[in-house]
């Protein structure tokens, strides 16, 4: 009788033992702040704001608006993106869900030809490529719901660079050549992003007063100032007339979403990451739960790479079947995340050989691109953090900037599915789950992570298109190996993607005698000629008490702790 009421007892009081563990282990409070992100401005931005008492959520804001004025080739408050948060008082994960959204007016073969094919650039150039932006909501959901300062304060330094203007480096002048065209098919973009139509020269001044005029209203009004009134009018009536089907609409019943991370966990070390419509903690979760069915570490180096190489294959595989926004389509994520699934699929890997993917579920594509978007971490000393990643999609995005306002649009509707199995222009495929509807979101790689240990946490993330998920995966596995922020963000990087059926890796990265151990295994490589990625992390060290910040030495980011 003793041993059943004392185990009566243990099963009513357990609950409240584990959630009290729970909230020791986890503890990541210190006595410092940190902010990793791709341009010194915004890096200095975030720093800034938490020097004058806003917490991660408010240096996030900060961060956010600074990067869309100084990194106009990679994100804007013309596009969209997936905040990660974490509030640390309540043990609390959330995702804030400012993704893009199609606008009423679109439709399933919006981009098709009478022929039923798709019309090259489309979904890529000009004013009909946009999607709905999300940045200015979710600037201001973060704002009011998690943060302390008004955007009076957090969006300050993002009006005074556009204001004042900021000077660009060679990586805006590669991507403004890269994007000349568009730019110049609009007027309003040359004038702002180019000088005498031509990509400027490494330091050449950017003024974007018009934007800074946009910043304003929304530091000053909120979202409402943005989604509503003359500065929508504005944005509508540009749209239209440059062959865009925008409308006011369209604007005003845009919302924010919050939405629950998917989470898993691999040997020890907790997964946190971004939910649909995007496929990257899906993707990122299913990779963990294969690896885990292997001996991994006992592996020889083209062991592990040959691994590695197949479970991305099955997991971009089951991205391009099943993966779309879950507010349209019923996507499995449960079971695509579950250990059961997991194991399905690893009964398939051969050790000793490649496994075809045509011998997978088969879905044409030719094309393997990566873009630029953009990333950027923050932990504050309470231990509430961000992990951020957002994005216009193709460097420029659109190419199109809206008269008299500055916003320069995204082409995230390129990312929908034009037709089942035909590419995207970063060599993704979708089906059906990702085709266009009106007021969708379109599917996402962007994978904004956290990863807790009993000993230590990240928080990060990077751009790269396709690549992003199997970057994340990889730094994650560094992580787990006990590796610094350094060595996460600087490692060396490959890739697969299920289609093209070959490993794309980075210049120096593989010796040739591991080119040849895989070969004889059965895979084709491609080495690029260029590094790929740009990510910024922070590990917090939960004995020590320390944080290490670090931005990818491949781009020109900063990362600063501030004590």
């Amino acid at each position: 009788m003793k041993a059943l009421w004392r185990k009566q007892v243990f099963d009513l009081v357990r609950p409240v033992l584990l959630a009290l563990a729970l909230s020791v282990s986890f503890q990541a409070s210190s006595d410092s702040s940190a902010v990793a992100s791709a341009h010194p401005l915004a890096t200095d931005a975030g720093i800034d704001i938490l020097k004058k008492g806003g917490n991660a959520f408010d240096a996030a804001v900060a961060v956010t608006a600074t990067l869309a004025v100084v990194e106009p080739y990679s994100s804007g408050i013309g596009g969209g993106g997936f905040w990660l948060l974490h509030i640390e008082q309540d043990h609390r994960d959330v995702m804030i869900d400012g993704r893009e959204r199609a606008p009423l007016a679109a439709s399933r073969d919006m981009y098709l030809d009478d022929n039923n094919e798709v019309i090259p650039g489309a979904s890529i150039d000009g004013a009909l490529s946009a999607g709905i932006p999300g940045v200015p909501a979710a600037i201001e959901h973060i704002a009011l719901n998690y943060g302390k300062l008004p955007l009076t304060v957090t969006l300050e330094p993002a009006i005074r660079h556009a204001r004042t203007g900021f000077k660009t480096d060679k990586h805006y002048q590669r991507m403004a050549v890269f994007r000349e065209k568009a730019l110049n098919a609009s007027p309003e973009a040359a004038k702002i992003f180019l000088k005498n139509n031509k990509a400027p020269e490494p330091g050449t001044l950017i003024i974007q007063s018009d934007l800074a005029d946009t910043l304003s209203i929304l530091a000053a009004q909120g979202a409402r100032g943005f989604y509503q009134g003359e500065l929508a009018s504005k944005l509508v009536t540009s749209v239209v007339k440059n062959g865009g089907i925008w409308s006011k609409e369209d604007l005003a019943s845009y919302r924010i979403i919050e939405r629950t991370p998917v989470s898993g966990n691999y040997r020890g070390m907790k997964v946190i990451s971004a939910a649909p419509p995007s496929s990257g903690g899906v993707a990122l979760i299913q990779m963990l739960n294969m690896l885990a069915q292997f001996d991994f570490d006992s592996l020889s180096q083209s062991g592990r790479t040959h691994l590695l190489t197949e479970v991305m294959r099955r997991a971009y595989r089951d991205r391009a079947e099943y993966l779309g926004d879950t507010d349209f389509v019923d996507v499995p994520v449960d079971r695509l995340i579950s250990e059961k699934h997991a194991k399905t699929l690893a009964d398939s890997v051969r050790l000793d050989r490649a496994t075809p993917s045509d011998q997978l579920r088969k879905v044409a594509v030719d094309a393997n691109k990566a873009t630029d978007t953009t990333h950027f971490s923050v932990v504050d000393k309470e231990g509430n953090r961000v992990a951020a990643t957002l994005s216009i999609n193709y460097p420029f995005g659109s190419g199109f900037v809206a008269e008299a306002t500055g916003v320069l649009l995204n082409d995230e509707m390129d990312d929908f599915s034009s037709k089942p199995g035909v590419p995207n222009v970063y060599g993704l495929v979708g089906n059906e789950a990702n085709a266009i509807e009106p007021g969708k979101r379109m599917l996402s790689s962007m994978t904004p992570t956290f990863l807790e240990t009993e000993e230590r946490i990240a928080v990060l993330g990077t751009p790269g298109g396709s690549r992003i998920i199997t970057m994340v995966l990889l730094a994650a596995l560094e992580f787990h190996r006990g590796g610094s922020a350094d060595s996460m963000v600087n490692l060396g990087r490959f890739h697969h993607q299920y289609l093209p059926d070959r490993i794309f890796i980075e210049p120096d990265v593989f010796s040739e005698s591991l080119v040849t151990a895989l070969f004889e295994l059965g895979h084709e490589t491609s080495v690029l000629d260029s590094t790929f990625g740009n990510m910024h992390a922070i590990v917090f060290d939960r004995k020590r008490m320390k944080l290490d910040a670090a931005a990818d030495s491949r781009g020109g980011g900063t990362a600063a702790v501030l004590h």
